[in-house]
């Protein structure tokens, strides 16, 4: 096969936060042509930098950090700050250009960081928090929901022989996602779901419903990837990815499998320089 004949890619993977089937997921990497090297969080946290990533051509992110589900029910979550060591880090792979695709869930982390979430291109709310200056509601999903995906009309490389649309069950969410420059759209959500269908993130984790707290659902947002330079990093971000089903949903794999070499490409890496330069000219 084709993809055999590739070179096999060293991944760091950072996983833990949300439950998923790991011998599914695994299967999904290596089945990529993908040498992962799996650790959780918090043991990740402190692999993040310059040194330890070296040996790796790319980071894959399926955590949820900074997040204590534990706190008391009427706080929770409660949300925490990184360690220092991790923000030098995380901030010195960015500057180093270290290629990194998020996945799914990871959108969620680090609510207490800002940084983390900008450079990521959105987020996933717990609760009510300000974001960039405005209070923005908690967040929802729909979980298993069926839905077409349709990718951008674009020849960006993550792309490469996807399907122009493909079906996949799977979960949503209605987050926020930020209106920057420079993000290259990938993957859309080409089937009309009703935001009323959607279940509040705050209901869910403190046991309450709509008349112990209101909420005003966040407008859903039909970009379900992107590509986009973080510091000097490109970086790729697929909502998709909850489930062993999609685990081994073929169109799923090659977006990923894309995804993952292009960001551990010189080519990735040259495209995000250029989105930096041009922010600054």
């Amino acid at each position: 096969m084709a993809e055999a004949k590739k070179k096999r890619l060293e991944i760091f993977v950072v996983v833990k936060g949300h439950p998923f089937d790991r011998n599914a997921f695994e299967a999904m990497v290596v089945g990529m042509g993908m040498e992962p090297t799996m650790v959780d969080q918090p043991a990740a946290a402190a692999l993040l930098n310059p040194d330890a990533m070296a040996r790796y051509d790319a980071i894959l992110f399926y955590d949820m950090p900074g997040l204590d589900f534990r706190a008391p029910a009427a706080e929770r979550p409660h949300f925490m700050e990184p360690e220092p060591a991790f923000k030098a880090g995380f901030q010195a792979l960015l500057e180093q250009g270290k290629g990194m695709v998020m996945m799914h869930h990871a959108i969620a982390g680090w609510p207490a960081w800002p940084l983390y979430n900008e450079m990521l291109g959105g987020i996933f709310l717990y609760k009510p928090t300000q974001i960039m200056g405005r209070d923005r509601p908690e967040s929802g999903y729909l979980g298993d929901v069926s839905y077409t995906a349709r990718r951008a009309e674009s020849d960006h490389p993550v792309l490469a022989g996807v399907l122009e649309r493909f079906d996949l069950t799977d979960e949503l969410y209605l987050g926020e996602i930020h209106d920057q420059p420079g993000v290259e759209p990938l993957l859309y959500l080409d089937t009309p779901i009703d935001p009323a269908r959607f279940n509040s993130a705050l209901h869910a984790v403190r046991g309450v419903g709509e008349a112990e707290a209101p909420w005003v659902r966040p407008a859903l947002n039909p970009l379900l990837g992107w590509a986009k330079a973080a510091g000097n990093s490109p970086l790729v971000y697929l909502q998709p990815g909850d489930s062993a089903a999609t685990y081994g949903d073929a169109n799923y794999r090659l977006l990923l499998g894309n995804a993952l070499r292009w960001v551990a490409s010189p080519e990735g890496a040259q495209w995000a320089r250029a989105k930096v330069s041009e922010r600054i000219a």
